[in-house]
């Protein structure tokens, strides 16, 4: 085994790296960016070494920086987690060739399945089922034209070396083919320098279910069973579960023997996943195999009690795998989920800056995290905005939804937006209750799933009751301390001489404001909002906790309350409103905002399409922002003259910064 390890990747994997290593008695050098010289990952390892810029190809991709860290400090492997560097052939063969093991298949192996269409050819060899299609270097129009109609339709367009969902289109009837065969070629030379395409036959409403892999260097290969990923958005996986509850005995055992048959046809060695698309009719298709370990493999650790990445370390060490295919038991269900700091409700619009609050479940047999974070810790715009996966187990999938549910109802964070409040809405719905969800649901549902436009009366009463006590008890502590602690003016109650007092309390919710009226003190009020009155009677607000009675009914709520946001959860739904200020909300104008144009998150200006003095239409393009691994376009508002521009291509700017100006 290993002495010392390099990882060459950041955030939860490698965390997960470094204490699996720990375990295992082996030293572990990180290496990190300009802008994660606190990240946890580099506080857990046993030494870490700056690479460069905060830009992922001015750190984490310079293979030759990281090699110089592993040369320098004597490190004997490099495990390059998942993402950056991790399908990289190049750099597999580069840490090879420096005498280093590298935790990972081979670059060979990795290069066979760098296009599609090779891919795809040689899975068909290897007697590995693919989808029927076309992939082959003969690109003339007239040609895809006529495999198009042999195929048969729906019919899919896929760029030959793409991924990310780019360089795709469906193709429902023949005399479609010809404008989507050109915007598809457009896309991919664009995207990646190539505008070859293959054709396969679209399989309507598919699942998405992945096989494990496994292989040593003396030629075994074995899996360790399916995880499904059915449920996705925009090709990106949400949710992730093992065993999949679509697959029969008979057809599990058919998938695992053809992942096996598709490891053994490039020689893999060590981890990896097999994917395949399958019908409704569970005929099953060859898409891809990732030649690392991916993000969700933690639910297979939960079914079969195995540790992946120390699979790995012991298979780059020159060991043989440590079961046979006959020794893997799986028990149980396991599912993951993935939060993320983002707003659904704006089209799931990346964030950043700093955790203010961060409080997830505690860990158990049942619940497990994932995380590269804690509280206090800045998610940044130049990675991605994962803030932890949540995966719980249970005996049966029933109770491992019902464990989920309770996991993330325990959640609350503050700072960036989150994602939080989407999965709750996601485990609930009946697509994934009752395990009929196809690849292609949420993005054709994808209101079901959103935040509902009205706020629920229960939970805003709640959430008012919470602030209230939360003002009391804070005022009851700060005169605790003064030069008068008995002084009844030093109550929140709103007491007034000669009448009874009452508090006004303001609210944020997205882009609109809540008043109520409040009477009372020491959890008996009388709220008022919208020339509606509702009693509250006996509330209690303690360990995190309230209960209380609205209108007669009692009622039990979690609760949490800041200077920045009041965050209440029924057990079904929570509402997250923040503290408003009445000034702020009395002195907003309703078109303030109208002639400036600000930065929605923090970011990079990679383009200024507009200069001071242009005419502008509502909609045109002023400028574009770089955040999060993906560009924003900001538009102008309205009709108007461009004014002042405040930034310029290269600056990094601060969310709501304003950036240009119109004419008022």
């Amino acid at each position: 085994m290993f002495q010392k390890i390099l990882i060459a990747n950041r955030g939860e994997i490698a965390c997960r790296v470094i204490r699996t290593a720990r375990r295992l008695g082996i030293r572990t050098v990180a290496v990190f960016s300009e802008a994660d010289g606190d990240a946890q990952h580099v506080r857990l390892a046993d030494e870490a070494h700056c690479i460069g810029g905060p830009r992922p190809q001015d750190s984490y991709l310079r293979g030759d920086a990281i090699l110089d860290v592993a040369k320098k400090t004597g490190a004997q492997a490099i495990h390059p987690g998942y993402g950056f560097l991790s399908e990289n052939a190049d750099f597999a063969d580069a840490v090879q060739a420096a005498g280093i093991a590298f935790i990972g298949p081979a670059g060979s192996s990795m290069r066979k399945m760098g296009s599609k269409a090779g891919a795809k050819d040689l899975m068909a060899a290897a007697g590995v089922p693919v989808v029927p299609g076309y992939t082959g270097e003969d690109q003339s129009p007239e040609l895809l034209q006529r495999e198009a109609d042999r195929i048969g339709y729906p019919l899919m367009i896929k760029a030959a070396h793409g991924g990310g969902g780019k360089g795709m289109r469906i193709v429902r009837e023949a005399g479609e083919f010809g404008a989507n065969l050109q915007s598809c070629q457009r896309e991919a030379a664009s995207a990646f320098g190539r505008d070859r395409v293959l054709l396969e036959r679209y399989i309507e409403h598919p699942r998405h279910i992945e096989i494990q892999i496994f292989g040593d260097g003396f030629g075994a290969a074995i899996h360790l069973g399916e995880r499904e990923c059915s449920a996705q958005r925009r090709y990106q996986k949400v949710l992730e579960e093992s065993p999949s509850p679509f697959l029969t005995p008979e057809l599990r055992a058919a998938m695992g023997a053809a992942a096996v048959q598709a490891a053994h046809a490039i020689d893999y060695a060590n981890a990896g996943t097999v994917e395949f698309i399958v019908g409704q009719d569970g005929g099953f298709y060859f898409m891809e195999i990732n030649t690392r370990l991916q993000v969700e493999h933690p639910v297979t650790e939960e079914v079969t009690g195995l540790d992946l990445v120390e699979w790995q370390l012991r298979i780059a060490a020159g060991e043989q795998l440590p079961l046979r295919q006959e020794d893997i038991a799986q028990h149980g269900h396991a599912i993951e989920v993935r939060l993320y700091a983002e707003d659904p409700d704006a089209g799931f619009l990346p964030g950043s800056g700093t955790l203010k609050t961060l409080r997830l479940p505690a860990p158990s047999r049942h619940v497990r995290l994932d995380s590269g974070v804690v509280e206090g810790d800045t998610v940044t715009i130049f990675y991605d905005p994962m803030i932890a996966k949540l995966i719980v187990w249970d005996e049966d999938r029933p109770r491992a939804l019902a464990r989920l549910r309770e996991a993330l109802a325990g959640c609350a964070i503050s700072g960036p937006k989150s994602n939080v409040a989407f999965l709750e809405r996601l485990v609930r719905h009946p697509a994934i209750v009752e395990a009929s969800i196809d690849t292609g649901y949420l993005d054709r549902h994808l209101d079901e799933f959103l935040a509902p436009s009205a706020i629920d009366p229960s939970l805003l009463l709640a959430a008012a009751t919470a602030q209230l006590l939360a003002q009391e008890s804070d005022a009851r502590a700060a005169a605790a301390h003064g030069s008068d602690p008995t002084s009844p003016w030093a109550d929140a109650d709103g007491w007034r001489l000669g009448h009874a007092g009452a508090r006004r309390l303001a609210f944020a919710h997205g882009d609109a404001s809540i008043e109520l009226l409040a009477h009372g003190h020491g959890g008996d009020y009388r709220i008022e909002r919208d020339g509606q009155t509702h009693t509250i009677a006996g509330a209690r607000l303690a360990d995190g906790a309230l209960s209380v009675r609205i209108d007669g009914a009692m009622r039990r709520f979690l609760a949490a309350v800041s200077a920045d946001e009041v965050l209440v959860h029924d057990g079904d739904r929570r509402l997250r409103l923040q503290p408003e200020p009445l000034y702020r909300r009395q002195s907003a104008g309703s078109d303030a905002a109208e002639h400036r144009i600000r930065a929605p998150m923090p970011g990079r200006v990679v383009l200024v399409q507009a200069r001071p003095g242009d005419a502008l239409d509502a909609g045109d393009v002023v400028l574009v922002l770089e955040a999060m691994k993906m560009e924003l376009a900001l538009k102008a508002p309205r009709a108007g003259t461009l004014a002042e521009l405040r930034a310029h291509a290269g600056d990094f700017v601060e969310a709501d910064a304003v950036l240009a100006t119109l004419e008022q």
